[in-house]
């Protein structure tokens, strides 16, 4: 979220949540070294008991009780709505990350989950500390910072041919990232969005420039 009013949440609260939200990097780093197998079964154990927990705090008073207690100061004001229960950040995280291991070869799902996690933490902190000058649906400044430290993660995250095409791919799924951060705020959540958008983006431009290549890792568990 890169908003240029942070209105529901003190930034004080935002930098302690996306320092919680970089533990998620976690997630496509220990994907990188286990099975697909091994991953999906350890991600749908854990997407189900966030969804329970999540839901069960609008159902059930004393699980919501202590659940606000623990967490209630880092969630959004959408995130407490009893009426329309939407879950909150982290459950979808977990989610996407779930559909991402699911969709995507391994290669796309590094590259796409690490920028969800990495980007969307400097578009919310450069945004909402920075973020001056209106652009789509947020800040031009948050939007940039995205992109800038997307750009930047995909210097480092695996390759299949070291060319210069395949950074360029990499640049051209963290632009379309950025805008998708811009726009769904308010349509869709961006923990889900994001990482979608930037791994259906790679995907389809790795089939179109590199038509025969295996989206296969070399000596990485499959």
């Amino acid at each position: 979220m890169n908003q240029i009013d942070n209105g529901t949440i003190h930034y004080r609260d935002e930098l302690v949540r996306k320092l919680i939200h970089l533990f998620s990097l976690s997630i496509p780093t220990i994907y990188y070294f286990i099975p697909k197998s091994v991953a999906i079964i350890i991600l749908a154990g854990l997407t189900a008991f966030a969804l329970v927990v999540d839901l069960a705090r609008y159902f059930h008073p004393e699980v919501g009780k202590i659940f606000y207690k623990i967490f209630g100061f880092l969630l959004r004001k959408h995130e407490v709505d009893h009426e329309k229960k939407n879950l909150n950040g982290a459950t979808y995280v977990l989610i996407s990350a779930l559909l991402g291991v699911i969709i995507f070869p391994k290669v796309i799902f590094v590259t796409a989950f690490s920028i969800l996690i990495i980007s969307d933490t400097s578009a919310a902190l450069i945004g909402r500390k920075f973020g001056k000058r209106p652009f789509l649906r947020k800040s031009f400044e948050g939007t940039l910072a995205f992109f800038i430290s997307a750009s930047i993660v995909i210097l480092f995250t695996p390759k299949l041919t070291n060319s210069i095409a395949e950074y360029m791919i990499g640049l051209v799924a963290a632009f379309f990232g950025a805008i998708v951060e811009n726009i769904s705020y308010g349509i869709a959540d961006d923990n889900l969005s994001i990482p979608l958008s930037v791994g259906f983006v790679m995907w389809a431009l790795y089939l179109i420039i590199f038509p025969n290549l295996d989206l296969i890792l070399p000596n990485v568990p499959r």
